[in-house]
């Protein structure tokens, strides 16, 4: 989910184990300049459950796929999890999360994550939310989420738990966070660390607005972590401190760890509301840094102004998009060390539509550079993910709109690009092409035409593996489908 005022009803969710169906034969997209895009999402788990209407105006999207992660086994890059909401709702969340493993890169198989009531043996929320998975040193694979119930209470958690065989079942279901409103918990990502085994990092802003009403928002950060696998999670607690500036909120948190020194590295968005909480007042992206696994951490660095404008259909701009603005998607050189950040910004259109935007680090995080555009100029364009090889070559894909016509506003044609700098130079990148040209309205509507707030990209030994959502045009009940593949950087 994404809220970026926690004055409206809350919603939570939880994990929990897994079933496991047969395989699906795999399907291909298009994909010209490199190895097709493999059909991750096959059927739906959650089609008969009635769980979790909020009103009479919710409305479930059965069979959309929306917001997909994914992690490499570092061992074998044939070995993949992807992790994606299932049968997403227009106010919030989804029925439920699902897990697509594959052993040999090709076909993937269905598990259910168990973090809500709709899925076999889920837990006890009526939605879920924020899927996101990492895998660890030894294989071991975190998956988290966020529960979140709409009609029984107001309770937002966080929640992990981990696969030993892949993907295929998951484990020790853990609930690592849970709050009543005026408490909100927001947007988790899972890490897991590279080097230490056993070890991975959850974080989160947890919103606070008590009492309600304007005036007294705080958004930290939050972290909880695991030391043994996943069996246990340490207690909550803030490691990014925002009591100190009125109203002022942090989103989008996201470990990266630099393989050579262990440091950990979190990047997120702060925002700063004026005194109603109508406005933003100031927003930049910044960055804190831990050299003990997450024990304690630095004071936050300034990494680039969120300079992201709403996102809408350029021929009719009362049409809203939902992508990733205010989302950094950050990444390390494995073997320099050298930091980067992809996000959406308006610096290269004065202000008019998002590009993406590219900044980076020579110096662990304490000086950032001035933004590149990396999307083709004068094209407005979406949801950056970022990765970089074990080569260097910087990739990172994102949604574009340079095939819409103008005069267009039936359909939003949309395509999603691969970029690669080697060594991060940007006079030698190269894109192309690695999707289907979709249309972009078919897509459920929740708060705008939604993708998911965040695609993913890993590097998976000689180049990298992408993640992505698609949509199909007339299709009401099978509205998009999640698909993913391996793709050279060079």
């Amino acid at each position: 989910m994404r809220v970026f005022l926690p004055l409206t009803a809350v919603a939570t969710a939880a994990l929990l184990l897994t079933t496991v169906t047969g395989a699906t034969p795999a399907a291909a997209a298009p994909s010209p300049g490199g190895a097709p895009l493999i059909k991750v999402s096959h059927g739906d788990p959650y089609a008969d459950c009635t769980i979790g209407a909020r009103s009479p105006d919710s409305v479930v999207y059965p069979g959309t796929e929306v917001e997909p992660y994914l992690s490499v086994d570092p061992r074998d890059p044939k070995r993949v999890v992807t992790v994606f909401q299932q049968d997403r709702w227009n106010d919030g969340a989804a029925r439920g999360l699902v897990a697509g493993w594959t052993t040999d890169g090709h076909t993937f198989r269905r598990s259910t994550l168990p973090f809500s009531l709709c899925a076999p043996g889920g837990a006890d929320f009526e939605r879920a939310s924020d899927p996101w998975v990492s895998t660890g040193p030894d294989g071991t694979v975190y998956a988290g989420g966020e529960g979140v119930d709409f009609t029984r209470s107001t309770r937002t958690a966080l929640l992990a738990a981990t696969s030993r065989d892949g993907g295929r079942t998951w484990q020790n279901l853990t609930t690592t966070h849970v709050d009543e409103q005026p408490f909100f918990n927001d947007k988790p990502s899972l890490t897991a660390d590279p080097i230490r085994k056993g070890t991975a990092y959850q974080v989160w802003d947890r919103l606070d607005n008590d009492p309600p009403g304007p005036g007294s928002l705080d958004g930290p950060g939050y972290i909880s972590l695991t030391r043994d696998s996943g069996r246990t999670w340490s207690e909550a607690r803030p490691f990014v401190d925002t009591s100190t500036a009125p109203n002022t909120q942090t989103i989008g948190h996201v470990i990266v760890v630099d393989r050579r020194t262990g440091t950990l590295h979190d990047f997120f968005d702060q925002i700063t509301y004026s005194d109603d909480l109508s406005t933003v007042v100031e927003a930049h992206y910044a960055v804190v840094n831990s050299t003990d696994a997450g024990e304690t951490w630095s004071a936050p660095a300034t990494v680039a102004r969120d300079t992201s404008v709403p996102e809408a259909d350029p021929n009719d701009p009362t049409k809203l998009l939902r992508a990733a603005a205010t989302l950094p998607s950050p990444a390390v050189d494995p073997k320099t060390g050298t930091l980067y950040m992809a996000y959406e910004g308006s610096d290269f259109s004065g202000g008019g539509f998002d590009s993406v935007q590219l900044v980076r680090s020579t110096d662990g995080g304490r000086s950032w550079g001035a933004p590149e555009l990396i999307s083709p100029e004068g094209v407005p364009a979406f949801s950056p993910s970022i990765a970089v090889d074990e080569r260097g070559t910087v990739a990172l894909t994102y949604y574009d709109l340079r095939f819409l016509k103008p005069g267009d506003t039936t359909t939003l044609p949309t395509a999603c690009q691969l970029a690669t700098l080697p060594h991060g130079e940007r006079q030698l990148r190269t894109e192309r092409r690695i999707s289907r040209v979709f249309d972009w309205l078919q897509a459920p509507f929740a708060g705008g035409y939604f993708l998911g707030d965040y695609q993913g990209l890993v590097a998976d030994g000689k180049g990298v593996r992408a993640v992505l959502t698609e949509t199909h045009s007339g299709a009401p009940h099978h509205r998009t489908d999640v698909y993913s593949g391996s793709l050279r950087t060079r």
